[in-house]
């Protein structure tokens, strides 16, 4: 048995989602509020019988792993190391690198855990650091309990010999990040100042950002930050994520400050859907952490240079990911901590008042710059066309370039000309042969939907199959949905017992779920009432499919010229019409 199998074998899913959502028996499954959504009337399903859960009100669903990949935030191998600690399955008995690696790595995060809490006592005991913290930033002790905040104090041995007393050697104290080497040997990394642990999304202490005191040396850098360890890395850490997830899945958004005191500042105000990256040094693995939560990210940078280059930099990493990406802007205070402490109805107005990252940019240098000068147009246009240039959606690229026509008082004509010479000549080639924007998410999440809904049908009533005659494959997702439809027109007589055959073992998940909704949502219909609730799922589902794919070829369509290209495109169109009229 592998790990996968053994953990499956010990966890009961019933179990491990009752540690996040509060389940009541319905029948023979379970039912509570989604984790993911603001729903008020219960639809989130599991099913002890089949270990899988569905979630109705956002459509996603799966197993014991995958339950734990959405809430926790993490990816196959995160989810498994959680799972196994639970069911008590020691991962190193499958693989003998691994099994070295995973017991490295547990030796640093203890050594981790033990600093952090010889940080909080020593902060207990220094009235300077701690009085810093009350009095003048004014933290409670609840908040500087709950995020764990402490000192490390001036002697660069305390912590050293505090570890070694607990049996960890001088290596694994330098591996964790908390020793440096100086002039009179091994010392201790942080001195004199106050320690915040960085935490992963599970809570874990993976390193610390330090904060020099208010007295101490002024040649010193304000904020020092664990080096990069075996478990700890700034260019994929988000601040402040592991106690901030919840509330950005009920919020529906994340807000992105630049300092780890504006965070503790934010949470103890009571706006708890708020991270920090390592300044305003955001990365696209950042962003790719905080979509597992959102897709809606709002910055709170400087208004400076560094925070409008920032901004800059960002925009085309975050419409790689395919993130939301605002900005908000705080006027009358430094940034949120001075904000909130003047008034936080103040912070939460400016979080609402959020704008377009790219209309913020444009906003930034309109004021900053003289549009009424040739060279304040040029350099407007050159700061701004590059932007302009990465974004892949045409309509919205289009409405810009009107708008810095506009602007700076230039013919449209002009500024395509200048936006096309200063594209680099790999963008050239995609400009000529230009991708079709992506569906949106909300019509992802619909379509998905209305195709789990009709299978879920087809396959407990083989009656309903003729429906899939005229279907072609292609008007389904990709994978499961496919694979399902495939199997089914070919086997049009099978039980949906039999779905489970060897042929579908590799989505038996997907089979699951769907069957699931069977049973909580049509298996009471009369037979005729079924059958009508079916055919019109499937025309919602034929019409959504058959929208999506003409907005595509009109894309298309916008950037051709050629005559026999655009006949085939039109003969597309007539076709997919076809398909409603059916």
């Amino acid at each position: 048995m592998d790990a996968v199998s053994e953990v499956k074998a010990r966890l009961n899913i019933e179990d491990v989602v009752s540690q996040y959502v509060q389940l009541k028996r319905a029948g023979r499954n379970f039912k509570g509020l989604s984790p993911f959504t603001n729903e008020k009337t219960p639809s989130f399903m599991v099913s002890p019988e089949k270990q899988i859960w569905h979630d109705f009100s956002s459509g996603k669903g799966g197993n014991i792993f995958s339950f734990i990949m959405e809430v926790e935030g993490v990816d196959f191998r995160g989810a498994l190391e959680l799972l196994a600690a639970r069911a008590g399955v020691d991962l190193e008995q499958y693989g003998s690198n691994s099994a070295q690696n995973s017991q490295i790595r547990k030796r640093l995060l203890e050594a981790l855990e033990l600093a952090t809490h010889f940080y909080q006592k020593q902060l207990v005991a220094h009235e300077t650091a701690l009085k810093y913290l009350l009095k003048k930033r004014l933290f409670s002790k609840q908040t500087l309990l709950t995020w764990r905040l402490g000192y490390a104090p001036v002697s660069g041995k305390s912590l050293q010999a505090y570890l070694t007393k607990r049996g960890f050697s001088s290596d694994e104290i330098k591996h964790a990040g908390l020793s440096t080497t100086r002039r009179e040997g091994p010392s201790d990394m942080f001195r004199g100042r106050i320690m915040i642990p960085l935490c992963n999304p599970q809570g874990v202490v993976i390193g610390f950002t330090a904060r020099l005191l208010a007295e101490a040396d002024e040649g010193a850098p304000k904020y020092i930050n664990t080096p990069k360890t075996w478990v700890y890395d700034k260019s994929r850490h988000v601040f402040g994520l592991h106690l901030a997830k919840e509330s950005i899945r009920k919020t529906g958004f994340a807000v992105v400050v630049e300092g780890n005191m504006d965070v503790l500042a934010s949470y103890q105000a009571g706006v708890t859907n708020v991270v920090a990256t390592a300044g305003t040094a955001m990365t696209q693995l950042h962003l790719k952490e905080l979509k597992r939560f959102s897709r809606d990210l709002r910055l709170s940078f400087d208004s400076d240079q560094a925070g409008i280059g920032a901004t800059e930099r960002i925009i085309p990493m975050a419409q790689k990911t395919g993130v939301d990406l605002s900005i908000i802007s705080i006027s009358g205070a430094k940034d949120p901590d001075e904000l909130i402490q003047k008034d936080v109805r103040l912070w939460k107005k400016a979080i609402k008042a959020k704008a377009y990252a790219t209309d913020w940019l444009i906003d930034c240098y309109q004021k900053r710059l003289d549009l009424s000068s040739a060279a304040g147009k040029k350099t407007f246009t050159d700061v701004i066309l590059p932007t302009l240039r990465r974004l892949e959606d045409p309509v919205e690229q289009e409405h810009y370039v009107h708008l810095v026509a506009g602007l700076t008082d230039s013919s449209l004509e002009t500024i395509r000309t200048k936006l096309a010479s200063q594209s680099a000549e790999g963008d050239s080639e995609v400009r000529r042969k230009p991708k079709t924007s992506p569906q949106p998410a909300s019509w992802q999440l619909e379509h998905r939907k209305l195709e789990d809904h009709f299978l879920a049908m087809v396959l407990a009533e083989p009656r309903l199959r003729n429906l899939l005659d005229n279907l072609t494959p292609s008007i389904f997702s990709d994978g499961p949905p496919r694979q399902l439809v495939n199997f089914l027109k070919k086997n049009p007589q099978a039980k949906a017992a039999q779905a489970g055959s060897l042929k579908l073992q590799d989505i038996s998940d997907y089979v699951k779920i769907i069957t699931l909704q069977f049973e909580e949502l049509y298996r009471s219909l009369e037979s005729a009432e079924l059958a009508e609730q079916a055919a019109l799922l499937k025309n919602r589902l034929v019409t959504s499919y058959v929208r999506s794919q003409k907005q595509a070829i009109t894309l298309v369509m916008q950037q051709t010229t050629d005559d026999l290209e655009m006949a085939k495109l039109i003969k597309k169109v007539d076709q997919l019409s076809k398909l409603i009229k059916h």
